[in-house]
Protein backbone atom coordinates (compact mmCIF):
# COMPACT_ATOMS: atom_id res chain seq x y z
CA UNK A 1 0.00 0.00 0.00
CA UNK A 2 1.53 3.21 -1.09
CA UNK A 3 1.68 5.95 2.05
CA UNK A 4 0.25 9.24 1.61
CA UNK A 5 1.84 12.56 0.15
CA UNK A 6 2.38 15.94 0.86
CA UNK A 7 0.38 16.72 -2.54
CA UNK A 8 -2.53 14.66 -1.72
CA UNK A 9 -4.01 16.92 0.74
CA UNK A 10 -5.14 20.79 -0.08
CA UNK A 11 -6.46 23.47 2.73
CA UNK A 12 -10.28 23.21 2.52
CA UNK A 13 -10.36 18.90 1.39
CA UNK A 14 -12.95 17.08 3.54
CA UNK A 15 -13.00 13.79 3.98
CA UNK A 16 -15.47 11.69 5.02
CA UNK A 17 -14.81 7.85 5.97
CA UNK A 18 -16.13 4.41 5.88
CA UNK A 19 -18.08 3.52 9.49
CA UNK A 20 -16.89 1.37 12.18
CA UNK A 21 -19.22 -0.37 14.48
CA UNK A 22 -18.20 -0.74 18.18
CA UNK A 23 -18.69 -3.46 19.90
CA UNK A 24 -19.07 -4.37 23.72
CA UNK A 25 -16.42 -7.04 23.51
CA UNK A 26 -14.36 -4.06 22.07
CA UNK A 27 -15.24 -1.71 24.71
CA UNK A 28 -14.31 -4.12 27.73
CA UNK A 29 -11.45 -5.37 26.04
CA UNK A 30 -9.69 -1.68 25.66
CA UNK A 31 -10.93 -1.39 29.48
CA UNK A 32 -9.65 -4.01 31.20
CA UNK A 33 -5.87 -3.92 29.82
CA UNK A 34 -5.89 0.05 30.28
CA UNK A 35 -8.86 2.18 31.97
CA UNK A 36 -10.60 -0.17 34.26
CA UNK A 37 -13.33 2.28 35.63
CA UNK A 38 -16.81 0.52 36.14
CA UNK A 39 -18.50 2.37 33.78
CA UNK A 40 -16.51 0.91 31.08
CA UNK A 41 -16.55 -2.89 32.13
CA UNK A 42 -19.72 -4.18 33.65
CA UNK A 43 -23.20 -3.00 32.79
CA UNK A 44 -24.50 -3.35 36.06
CA UNK A 45 -20.97 -2.00 37.71
CA UNK A 46 -21.81 1.33 35.63
CA UNK A 47 -25.59 2.03 36.74
CA UNK A 48 -24.16 3.18 40.16
CA UNK A 49 -21.74 5.63 38.26
CA UNK A 50 -22.38 9.29 36.96
CA UNK A 51 -22.36 7.13 33.32
CA UNK A 52 -25.84 5.34 34.64
CA UNK A 53 -24.67 2.66 31.64
CA UNK A 54 -21.53 1.32 29.87
CA UNK A 55 -19.71 3.34 27.68
CA UNK A 56 -16.58 3.41 25.67
CA UNK A 57 -13.52 5.05 27.25
CA UNK A 58 -12.21 8.20 25.67
CA UNK A 59 -8.69 6.80 25.06
CA UNK A 60 -10.46 4.13 23.15
CA UNK A 61 -12.77 6.27 21.24
CA UNK A 62 -9.40 8.53 20.18
CA UNK A 63 -7.36 5.17 19.13
CA UNK A 64 -10.61 4.19 17.20
CA UNK A 65 -10.00 7.45 15.54
CA UNK A 66 -6.80 6.56 14.60
CA UNK A 67 -7.78 3.53 13.07
CA UNK A 68 -10.60 5.39 10.91
CA UNK A 69 -7.95 7.79 9.76
CA UNK A 70 -5.26 5.22 8.78
CA UNK A 71 -8.31 3.84 6.58
CA UNK A 72 -9.45 6.67 5.60
CA UNK A 73 -7.73 9.63 4.99
CA UNK A 74 -4.07 7.63 4.58
CA UNK A 75 -5.44 4.98 2.62
CA UNK A 76 -3.95 2.00 4.77
CA UNK A 77 -0.78 3.44 4.40
CA UNK A 78 1.21 5.54 7.01
CA UNK A 79 2.27 9.45 7.94
CA UNK A 80 5.72 9.86 8.82
CA UNK A 81 4.23 10.80 12.53
CA UNK A 82 2.66 13.31 14.27
CA UNK A 83 4.09 15.39 16.69
CA UNK A 84 0.71 15.36 18.92
CA UNK A 85 -2.73 16.82 19.43
CA UNK A 86 -3.10 20.38 19.83
CA UNK A 87 -7.09 19.99 21.73
CA UNK A 88 -9.32 16.80 22.03
CA UNK A 89 -12.92 17.13 23.74
CA UNK A 90 -14.95 13.92 24.33
CA UNK A 91 -18.49 15.46 23.71
CA UNK A 92 -20.44 12.00 23.69
CA UNK A 93 -20.46 8.56 25.46
CA UNK A 94 -19.74 5.73 22.82
CA UNK A 95 -22.12 2.70 23.58
CA UNK A 96 -21.92 -0.70 22.34
CA UNK A 97 -22.81 -1.08 18.88
CA UNK A 98 -22.75 2.55 17.74
CA UNK A 99 -21.07 2.92 14.22
CA UNK A 100 -18.54 5.43 14.40
CA UNK A 101 -18.21 7.79 11.07
CA UNK A 102 -14.65 9.96 10.83
CA UNK A 103 -14.93 13.49 9.18
CA UNK A 104 -11.27 14.42 8.58
CA UNK A 105 -11.12 18.24 7.67
CA UNK A 106 -7.32 19.82 5.96
CA UNK A 107 -7.12 23.36 7.92
CA UNK A 108 -3.45 24.13 7.30
CA UNK A 109 -0.66 23.05 4.91
CA UNK A 110 3.26 23.53 5.46
CA UNK A 111 6.81 22.70 4.17
CA UNK A 112 9.00 21.81 6.96
CA UNK A 113 11.81 24.26 7.73
CA UNK A 114 14.67 21.85 8.05
CA UNK A 115 13.56 19.05 6.11
CA UNK A 116 13.53 19.65 2.27
CA UNK A 117 11.20 17.78 0.67
CA UNK A 118 9.04 17.12 3.84
CA UNK A 119 5.54 19.55 5.14
CA UNK A 120 3.25 19.61 7.47
CA UNK A 121 -1.24 19.00 7.38
CA UNK A 122 -2.97 20.21 10.15
CA UNK A 123 -6.33 18.49 9.83
CA UNK A 124 -9.42 18.89 12.07
CA UNK A 125 -11.21 15.44 13.25
CA UNK A 126 -14.84 15.19 14.30
CA UNK A 127 -16.27 10.97 15.45
CA UNK A 128 -19.94 10.94 14.58
CA UNK A 129 -22.54 8.31 15.75
CA UNK A 130 -25.84 7.06 14.31
CA UNK A 131 -27.85 9.78 16.72
CA UNK A 132 -26.52 12.81 14.87
CA UNK A 133 -24.03 13.39 17.50
CA UNK A 134 -20.17 14.47 17.59
CA UNK A 135 -18.33 12.10 20.36
CA UNK A 136 -14.95 13.24 19.73
CA UNK A 137 -13.51 16.65 18.32
CA UNK A 138 -9.30 16.90 17.62
CA UNK A 139 -6.73 19.46 16.17
CA UNK A 140 -3.76 17.56 15.37
CA UNK A 141 -0.66 17.67 12.62
CA UNK A 142 1.31 15.02 11.25
CA UNK A 143 3.89 14.92 8.70
CA UNK A 144 4.28 13.50 4.93
CA UNK A 145 7.16 13.62 1.95
CA UNK A 146 6.43 14.78 -0.99
CA UNK A 147 6.89 12.48 -3.85
CA UNK A 148 10.29 11.91 -5.03
CA UNK A 149 11.83 12.70 -1.81
CA UNK A 150 14.49 10.48 -1.03
CA UNK A 151 13.43 8.82 2.61
CA UNK A 152 14.94 10.15 5.68
CA UNK A 153 17.90 7.95 6.92
CA UNK A 154 16.72 5.47 9.66
CA UNK A 155 18.40 6.59 13.28
CA UNK A 156 19.90 4.45 15.18
CA UNK A 157 18.06 2.54 17.75
CA UNK A 158 18.24 -0.10 20.24
CA UNK A 159 15.52 -2.42 20.24
CA UNK A 160 15.35 -5.06 23.11
CA UNK A 161 12.87 -6.64 26.13
CA UNK A 162 12.31 -4.41 29.21
CA UNK A 163 13.41 -5.27 32.19
CA UNK A 164 10.97 -6.14 35.14
CA UNK A 165 9.15 -3.57 36.88
CA UNK A 166 7.87 -3.77 40.45
CA UNK A 167 4.43 -2.31 41.35
CA UNK A 168 5.11 1.00 43.74
CA UNK A 169 4.03 0.08 47.25
CA UNK A 170 3.64 3.91 48.66
CA UNK A 171 0.36 4.80 48.81
CA UNK A 172 -1.09 8.93 49.46
CA UNK A 173 -4.39 10.70 50.71
CA UNK A 174 -6.77 10.88 47.95
CA UNK A 175 -8.27 14.75 48.96
CA UNK A 176 -10.94 16.41 47.77
CA UNK A 177 -10.11 18.85 44.93
CA UNK A 178 -10.85 21.73 47.62
CA UNK A 179 -8.32 20.63 49.64
CA UNK A 180 -5.62 19.28 47.09
CA UNK A 181 -2.55 21.90 46.94
CA UNK A 182 -1.58 22.93 43.66
CA UNK A 183 1.61 21.91 42.33
CA UNK A 184 1.79 18.65 44.26
CA UNK A 185 3.19 15.90 41.87
CA UNK A 186 2.11 12.08 41.91
CA UNK A 187 4.05 9.26 40.73
CA UNK A 188 2.29 6.68 38.55
CA UNK A 189 5.33 4.24 38.22
CA UNK A 190 6.31 2.49 35.15
CA UNK A 191 5.07 0.81 32.08
CA UNK A 192 7.14 -1.48 30.09
CA UNK A 193 6.71 -2.02 25.67
CA UNK A 194 7.13 -4.95 25.00
CA UNK A 195 7.05 -5.49 21.03
CA UNK A 196 3.90 -7.88 20.89
CA UNK A 197 2.13 -5.58 23.17
CA UNK A 198 3.39 -2.61 20.30
CA UNK A 199 2.02 -4.73 17.76
CA UNK A 200 -1.13 -5.79 19.12
CA UNK A 201 -2.08 -2.66 19.76
CA UNK A 202 -0.78 -1.67 16.49
CA UNK A 203 -2.73 -4.29 14.61
CA UNK A 204 -6.18 -2.67 16.55
CA UNK A 205 -6.06 0.76 16.38
CA UNK A 206 -3.15 2.04 14.63
CA UNK A 207 -1.57 -0.26 11.29
CA UNK A 208 1.61 2.04 10.30
CA UNK A 209 4.47 -0.55 9.11
CA UNK A 210 6.76 1.13 11.52
CA UNK A 211 4.39 -0.27 14.24
CA UNK A 212 3.44 -3.30 13.51
CA UNK A 213 6.76 -4.83 11.73
CA UNK A 214 9.96 -5.10 12.65
CA UNK A 215 11.89 -5.12 9.52
CA UNK A 216 9.79 -2.17 7.84
CA UNK A 217 10.30 0.14 11.41
CA UNK A 218 13.98 -0.53 11.03
CA UNK A 219 14.08 0.69 7.07
CA UNK A 220 11.92 3.39 8.97
CA UNK A 221 13.22 6.96 9.54
CA UNK A 222 12.59 5.78 13.24
CA UNK A 223 15.08 2.75 12.44
CA UNK A 224 13.39 0.46 14.98
CA UNK A 225 9.48 -0.90 16.07
CA UNK A 226 7.92 1.80 18.29
CA UNK A 227 4.92 2.07 19.67
CA UNK A 228 1.41 4.28 18.59
CA UNK A 229 1.26 7.57 20.61
CA UNK A 230 -2.26 6.39 21.72
CA UNK A 231 -0.66 3.14 22.86
CA UNK A 232 1.44 5.39 25.09
CA UNK A 233 -1.51 7.49 26.34
CA UNK A 234 -3.34 4.24 26.87
CA UNK A 235 -0.54 3.15 29.27
CA UNK A 236 -0.29 6.89 30.90
CA UNK A 237 -4.13 5.92 31.76
CA UNK A 238 -3.36 2.32 32.90
CA UNK A 239 -0.81 3.88 35.35
CA UNK A 240 -2.79 6.81 36.63
CA UNK A 241 -5.90 4.29 37.36
CA UNK A 242 -2.94 1.37 39.07
CA UNK A 243 -1.70 4.25 41.61
CA UNK A 244 -5.16 5.73 42.03
CA UNK A 245 -6.75 2.04 42.85
CA UNK A 246 -4.10 1.90 45.63
CA UNK A 247 -4.26 5.64 46.96
CA UNK A 248 -7.60 4.95 47.21
CA UNK A 249 -7.90 2.01 49.05
CA UNK A 250 -5.35 3.90 51.79
CA UNK A 251 -7.36 6.50 51.77
CA UNK A 252 -10.84 4.16 52.49
CA UNK A 253 -9.24 2.94 55.78
CA UNK A 254 -8.99 6.88 56.80
CA UNK A 255 -12.21 8.27 55.58
CA UNK A 256 -14.29 9.03 52.71
CA UNK A 257 -12.80 8.59 49.43
CA UNK A 258 -13.51 11.53 46.79
CA UNK A 259 -15.27 9.90 44.04
CA UNK A 260 -13.73 10.79 40.32
CA UNK A 261 -15.45 11.55 37.65
CA UNK A 262 -15.17 11.92 33.25
CA UNK A 263 -12.88 14.45 31.28
CA UNK A 264 -14.05 16.57 28.61
CA UNK A 265 -10.97 16.44 26.90
CA UNK A 266 -7.04 17.25 27.09
CA UNK A 267 -4.57 20.11 25.34
CA UNK A 268 -0.89 20.09 24.22
CA UNK A 269 -0.54 16.23 23.74
CA UNK A 270 2.98 16.13 22.13
CA UNK A 271 5.28 12.61 22.27
CA UNK A 272 8.53 14.00 22.40
CA UNK A 273 10.22 10.85 21.51
CA UNK A 274 9.35 7.60 19.81
CA UNK A 275 9.12 5.43 22.28
CA UNK A 276 10.57 1.66 21.09
CA UNK A 277 9.82 -1.76 21.78
CA UNK A 278 12.33 -2.48 25.17
CA UNK A 279 11.36 0.76 26.88
CA UNK A 280 10.02 1.71 30.32
CA UNK A 281 8.08 4.59 30.45
CA UNK A 282 7.60 6.19 34.13
CA UNK A 283 4.64 8.52 34.19
CA UNK A 284 3.75 11.39 36.74
CA UNK A 285 1.32 14.00 37.07
CA UNK A 286 1.07 17.78 38.59
CA UNK A 287 -1.62 19.99 39.89
CA UNK A 288 -1.65 22.66 38.24
CA UNK A 289 -5.10 24.25 38.64
CA UNK A 290 -8.61 23.61 40.08
CA UNK A 291 -12.20 25.14 40.28
CA UNK A 292 -14.92 24.61 41.53
CA UNK A 293 -17.85 23.48 38.81
CA UNK A 294 -20.56 25.79 38.13
CA UNK A 295 -22.96 23.72 36.11
CA UNK A 296 -21.77 20.15 38.22
CA UNK A 297 -22.80 21.49 42.24
CA UNK A 298 -20.23 19.09 44.52
CA UNK A 299 -17.80 18.82 41.64
CA UNK A 300 -14.77 20.67 40.62
CA UNK A 301 -12.37 20.28 37.52
CA UNK A 302 -9.09 19.11 38.28
CA UNK A 303 -6.34 20.79 36.14
CA UNK A 304 -3.22 18.69 35.55
CA UNK A 305 0.25 18.17 33.91
CA UNK A 306 1.31 15.01 32.90
CA UNK A 307 4.62 13.85 32.02
CA UNK A 308 5.99 10.39 30.94
CA UNK A 309 10.28 9.55 30.56
CA UNK A 310 11.76 6.95 29.70
CA UNK A 311 14.44 4.76 31.06
CA UNK A 312 17.18 6.97 29.78
CA UNK A 313 15.54 9.94 31.25
CA UNK A 314 14.36 11.48 28.32
CA UNK A 315 10.89 13.13 28.21
CA UNK A 316 8.63 10.82 25.73
CA UNK A 317 5.29 11.90 26.47
CA UNK A 318 3.55 15.04 27.85
CA UNK A 319 0.04 16.55 28.55
CA UNK A 320 -2.87 19.03 29.63
CA UNK A 321 -5.48 17.60 31.39
CA UNK A 322 -8.88 18.40 32.90
CA UNK A 323 -10.89 15.72 34.88
CA UNK A 324 -13.79 16.36 36.73
CA UNK A 325 -13.33 15.21 40.62
CA UNK A 326 -15.43 15.60 43.79
CA UNK A 327 -14.73 19.41 45.43
CA UNK A 328 -16.21 18.62 48.94
CA UNK A 329 -17.79 16.10 50.68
Amino acid sequence: MPDPALEDFAVGDVIVGAPLTVTRDAIVGFAQAFDFQPFHLDEAAAEGTFAGRLIGSGWHTAALGMRLLQQGPFKGGSSLGAPGIDELRWLAPVLPGDALTLTFRVVGLRDSASKPGLGFVTAEVALGNPRGETVLTQRFTFMLARRGTDPLPPRPVEIGVPGPVAEPEDAEILPFLRDAEIGAVRELGAYPFTAEAIIAFAEAYDPQAFHLDHAAAKRSHFGGLCASGWHTAAAYMNRMLTTRARDAAYTATRGPVPEAGPSPGFKNLRWLKPVYAGDTVRFSAKLTDKRASASRPGWGLAFARNTGVNQRGEPVFAFDSAVFHRWEP
